[in-house]
């Protein structure tokens, strides 16, 4: 049974399969949160850990794989415990966990094979001001930044391990120098668009361990968000947006 609290909305996502609690003020997902779950790719067996879990939907939306555990970090008590209820009410108690901590400093005494992360997206003096101090440490890097998310990434994960993120697209060049920074290496990326032949706006990365990693960078296709006027979505990113794996390659 989903604690619903005055202050916030219930909603349904995946076609009614998830239903998510929110704040009705502060931070709420946007489409990046589905995007991202579609693009991990998880393995039966895999320990996995997300950095900045937010109110849990990344979480509960990759219930839907294949793992064995999730255990997801988050530094802001009022998110952790809603994530805790977010991820109860779906019914993956048993399999995710919620742990409230800070990501610079947290390490279990365990590696994971897979680490997620939806990060804050911009630096901490850019963009206009938010009052909500919520939403402002969701959206910029108050309380971390993306060198500080790459180095507890290079902890946490196995040599053999995979992480995955999205980012907007101004900041790939940051990405990818605090990556490599980090003994990090960019396996994969897609490039979301708007609507064919736009500029990216985002974009979808795989990182491996440098000292292990084999291979070269894969570009893969560009996504494309929308398949003409108006919001409508294409039938790809409609897949990914409502869980659909099958149709994609989640």
């Amino acid at each position: 049974m989903l604690r619903i609290h005055p202050d916030e909305t219930l909603d349904d996502f995946y076609r009614g399969r998830v239903r998510l609690i929110q704040p009705k003020k502060g931070y709420r997902f946007a489409t990046d949160a589905p995007l991202l779950a579609a693009f991990v790719r998880i393995r039966p067996g895999d320990e996995v850990c997300e950095l900045g879990t937010g109110n849990g939907v990344v979480a509960v939306l990759l219930g839907f794989k294949p793992f064995l555990r999730l255990t997801a970090v988050e530094i802001q008590p009022r998110l952790a415990d809603l994530a805790r209820r977010n991820v109860a009410g779906n019914g993956w108690a048993d399999r995710i966990e919620i742990v409230e901590a800070d990501l610079r400093t947290w390490r279990p005494e365990r590696l994971f094979d897979v680490i997620v992360s939806n990060p804050p997206y911009y630096e901490k003096r850019t963009g206009f001001p938010c009052p909500d101090p919520e939403k402002a440490i969701a959206k910029h890097e108050v309380t971390c930044d993306i060198m500080e998310i790459m180095r507890a990434v290079s902890d946490l994960l196995k040599s053999d391990g995979r992480a995955f993120f999205v980012y907007p697209a101004g900041r790939e060049g940051d990405f990818r120098r605090a990556a490599e920074a980090q003994g990090l290496r960019l396996a994969a990326i897609r490039r979301i668009v708007p609507r064919e032949g736009e500029a990216p706006n985002h974009f979808l990365a795989e990182l491996g361990q440098s000292a292990t990693f084999v291979g070269s960078e894969i570009a893969l296709p560009p996504l494309v968000l929308h398949d003409g006027p108006g919001g409508s979505f294409g039938p790809e990113a409609q897949a990914m947006l409502e869980g659909r794996w099958d149709e994609n390659h989640g």
